[in-house]
Formats: C-alpha cells, structure tokens, sequence
C-alpha cells in the first residue's frame, strides 16, 4: 500500500489538507496526517482543528513513498520554519521519492533548494520565493519527482495527479466520477 505522509502546521489551507486526503485514501492510499506543532490538534487558516494521527517526533518515515505539503498561512511559514522537516524533504528528493506541495506550500521547496530546475506551480503571490524554480502558471505541475499545484481550487486536480503515480488511468477515472468530477469537469 503506497504510504503518504501529509505535514500540518499551524496556519494550514484546509481544501488543500482535506480534499487531498480524502482523494488519495479513496485510492486506497494509507495517508497519516503529521502535526509539526508537537500537539495532535492544529488549527486551519479559518479555525477548523484537525486531530491528527501522529506527531512529527512519533514517526521515522522510512516506509515514505509521498510527502505532501498542504498551503495556507500561516502554516506554510511554519512548515519552512520545522528543521526536522527541512531535512526529511532534502533526504526524501535525494532518495528521488515523490514530494507534493499546493499553493504557498511549493515556496518551502524552493527557499530549501528542492525545486532548482524544476517546473513549478505555486499560488501567484508565492512566485518570488520561487528562486531556481521554473513556475509555469499552470494548475498543478508534475516534473520528475516533484508534483506542485497552484491555490485551493487545485486541490482535487493535484490529488488526482498524485494518485495517476500510483494506480491506473481507469481506477483514477473511477474516483473522478465517483467524486462528480468529472461532471464538474463538463460543465
């Protein structure tokens, strides 16, 4: 069962967090949802708690095969702030294991050199901590291990691009549809 790791600080976008949760356990990923904060509830940017399962000092991750970043402010910031993290990405896209950020969430990448030559997505207001990276403008980004998707509205569409990693085209289609993407798509 491929293992994804999602990272929340304080400050996090909840769509981002949750629709990309909900969208890779509906393809049977196993996600744990990770506090950087050393306590299990973290608060969204709008004031939703979530409990988490672990806290970040609680796991190895060395059965990682994604680590996800979900946007928002403050959380970003306080995603680039966790050294233990910092490193546990620098060792992750060294190994060439798939890495996902969505919004503000690429900067973090990019500020700790992960993205130098890479095609990127990012919210706009986040393309000049963009340094090394190529940002592209796009919805969501795929470029060798690195998967990048714009703002909230590109939470499903970065989930789904994450999941195609994984399972086959149909199986992703029959979540799409399942979720009313695809209807949504059609409009």
């Amino acid at each position: 069962m491929v293992k994804v790791y999602e990272f929340l600080a304080e400050g996090f976008e909840e769509i981002e967090a949750l629709a990309t949760v909900d969208a890779l356990r509906r393809g049977n990923c196993e996600v744990v949802l990770v506090s950087v904060t050393g306590k299990r509830n973290v608060s969204s940017n709008t004031g939703t708690t979530v409990v988490t399962d672990k806290l970040f000092e609680e796991c190895d991750f060395s059965d990682a095969d994604v680590l996800s970043l979900p946007g928002g402010m403050p959380g970003t910031t306080n995603l680039y702030l966790h050294a233990g993290l910092r490193d546990l990405l620098k060792k992750h896209a060294a190994e060439g294991k798939l890495i996902a950020a969505i919004c503000a969430a690429p900067s973090v990448l990019a500020r700790h050199g992960l993205l130098n030559g890479y095609k990127a997505s990012c919210y706009p207001s986040f393309e000049p901590l963009m340094k090394g990276a190529v940002v592209t403008g796009q919805m969501v980004t795929e470029d060798r291990n690195i998967i990048t998707g714009e703002g909230p509205a590109a939470a499903l569409p970065f989930a789904f691009t994450i999941l195609r990693r994984f399972i086959s085209e149909d199986e992703v289609k029959a979540i799409e549809e399942s979720m009313r993407f695809t209807h949504l798509m059609h409009q």
